[in-house]
């Protein structure tokens, strides 16, 4: 089997930015991603999830390289001023290249 390489955008945020998110992914046409619960302690203090506002998720795509950064860059530009947001791009190998 051959290996492809494609990019994985991952993203740590407020979850009150789900559903935007997810409308932008929509738009962009991206075609799957993964989204879970996330908690942990940085810049904007620690998160437990003992409060429902309190509450971040962690989003994952793979994409392309140019797509990824792109996306990356329009999420930062529209959320990055007044949410809590970090993203991060990995280069990752696939199968089935075709579904990303």
């Amino acid at each position: 089997m051959q290996f492809h390489t494609r990019t994985l955008l991952t993203i740590v945020t407020e979850a009150i930015l789900e559903n935007d998110l997810v409308d932008l992914f929509n738009r962009r046409q991206i075609r799957g991603w993964t989204i879970v619960a996330a908690r942990g302690k940085g810049d904007h203090g620690e998160k437990r999830g003992s409060f429902d506002a309190n509450k971040n998720i962690q989003l994952e795509l793979l994409t392309t390289t140019a797509t990824a950064e792109a996306l990356a860059t329009e999420i930062m530009q529209e959320f990055g001023q007044d949410y809590a947001l970090v993203q991060w791009l990995s280069e990752v190998r696939v199968l089935r290249a075709d579904k990303f």
